[in-house]
């Protein structure tokens, strides 16, 4: 007979449960992970920039060829550019988050493999789960956006074909 005292454990729970330990080869992985993702949000971060630079000309051009060319409609070319600039503002804080989530994971892996930290693995997950959940919500609303254009061409299609035919 075994004469050690076992004690008996609770069953775990997810925040009570064990510790996760990555092998080597999954470390690994995440660092190469880490990476790509800390190159891809440096790019993303210079799209951003670039994309807030065009933005602000766009406006800046329309409201100078305004000035230079006589409006026949009553209506001021830099209205439309204005309304091009805003939009392409609100696209590039929407596309900013993107490589900020990029930005974080691979921050957080680092840290994580550094100082074999699980915390830190958690953070950097949940920033990828961000990342990932962003990626989604655009997708849809961008199929969404196709889904209508493809039924509003439908429409016109008919409707032109039902005058005209």
């Amino acid at each position: 007979m075994d004469t050690t005292q076992t004690e008996t454990q609770p069953a775990p729970t997810p925040n009570s449960g064990p510790t996760l330990i990555l092998s080597p080869e999954a470390q690994t992985y995440l660092r190469e992970a880490a990476k790509w993702a800390s190159f891809l949000s440096i790019v993303g971060f210079i799209f951003c920039v670039l994309i807030l630079i065009v933005a602000l000309m766009i406006g800046t051009t329309t409201t100078l060829m305004s000035r230079m060319m006589p409006s026949n409609s009553g209506v001021p070319v830099g209205i439309g550019g204005s309304f091009v600039s805003i939009l392409y503002i609100l696209l590039d804080i929407l596309y900013f988050f993107f490589p900020l989530y990029l930005y974080r994971f691979a921050n957080r892996v680092k840290k994580a493999i550094v100082f074999q930290d699980s915390a830190h693995v958690t953070r950097a997950t949940e920033s990828l789960k961000s990342f990932f959940k962003l990626w989604g919500i655009v997708t849809v609303i961008v199929i969404a956006i196709y889904a209508i254009i493809f039924l509003f061409v439908i429409v016109a299609g008919v409707s032109s074909h039902m005058i005209h035919g």
